[in-house]
């Protein structure tokens, strides 16, 4: 087994790094990592449904998909990530509880009363402060997980603060659960480097083979053209949404808009336009502009800036109407 702590917090950089690891390399591997501000959601999920993208703007929050299904998760420097490579025959897969035994170990040595929950969970007096999801390749299974150990609660509430009413889609939801830090359930402190030394030497202790590996340069080119090829870009994270209906209605000085559409993968294929709003030119020439482009904000506006808004929308602004799409 190869052992690797990654120091890299760069999400995009961490979640690419796992595909490389899982799809390029033979040996079994143990890494863990922690990644800046960021939410990751989980393969099958609608990006714009999980997180207040307003709170995600302002904050100036990475949104990368990951190979794995399950919910929606926020990543900040607090919270230890976990990744299991190993060889199998995927009869272990969706066996989440193999994987998270030797983290409660680790908590149990710790005098932390933890334990595996429901499908996917650890929690510490019914509060959770882990995660767990598996993604297969070939005769190979990538666990993952989260730890909470010192993370910000409010700012994990806030940037996954969904507003999915607007969104009628078949993707998979994020559950809400009740949240713990693991520092919270310390009886002596410690930080979280220091947990990460006793994570990685028990798990050495626990298989009693393998490696401590670094990235090479040439990891580290292959993993960063990864990065710039799929986990950077917006048809990975937002694009491969699954298909979904979107409305929204709201009151501006100019009268009320309502936008109702259909976005596959990503990019708006049907809209319509409805409200007591005022305009002299016919608001289908709008609703046809709209069609093929990405439901995302740089792309709206640069739509709208190829007209006089106020033609179609008058007293409306671009500003406006383009809040009026998330």
């Amino acid at each position: 087994m190869l052992y690797i702590y990654n120091k890299s917090t760069n999400p995009y950089f961490n979640l690419a790094a796992e595909e490389y690891l899982l799809k390029e390399f033979s040996e079994e591997i143990f890494m863990l990592w922690r990644n800046e501000p960021s939410v990751i959601i989980g393969k099958n999920q609608n990006a714009l449904a999980e997180i207040d993208i307003d709170y995600v703007k302002k904050n100036n929050i990475p949104v990368v998909r990951r190979l794995s299904g399950g919910g929606a998760v926020f990543h900040d420097l607090g919270n230890l990530n976990f990744t299991f490579i190993v060889n199998d025959d995927i009869s272990h897969f969706a066996d989440f509880k193999k994987f998270t035994e030797p983290i409660i170990e680790v908590l149990k040595k710790l005098s932390i009363d933890a334990e595996f929950s429901g499908r996917n969970d650890i929690t510490i007096g019914g509060k959770k402060i882990s995660g767990n999801a598996q993604y297969c390749y070939k005769k190979r299974i990538l666990h993952h997980g989260t730890l909470l150990f010192s993370a910000s609660i409010r700012d994990l509430s806030s940037a996954l603060k969904s507003k999915a009413i607007k969104f009628e889609d078949k993707a998979v939801k994020s559950v809400e659960k009740r949240v713990t830090n693991i520092s919270e359930h310390l009886k002596e402190p410690l930080t979280i480097e220091e947990f990460i030394d006793l994570i990685m030497d028990h798990i050495k202790e626990r298989r009693k083979e393998g490696k401590v590996y670094e990235f090479t340069p040439e990891d580290i080119r292959n993993i960063e053209r990864l990065v710039k090829e799929k986990y950077g870009t917006w048809e990975w994270n937002f694009g491969e949404s699954p298909n979904y209906k979107f409305k929204n209605e709201k009151k501006f000085p100019g009268g009320t808009v309502e936008v109702n559409m259909n976005v596959e993968r990503g990019i708006i294929k049907d809209i319509k336009f409805y409200g007591d709003f005022f305009g002299r030119n016919d608001i289908a020439e709008i609703e046809e502009l709209l069609k093929g482009v990405r439901h995302e904000e740089e792309e709206l506006r640069k739509a709208f800036c190829r007209v006089n808004i106020s033609d179609y929308f008058a007293g409306i602004t671009v500003d406006e109407l383009v809040s009026l799409f998330f």
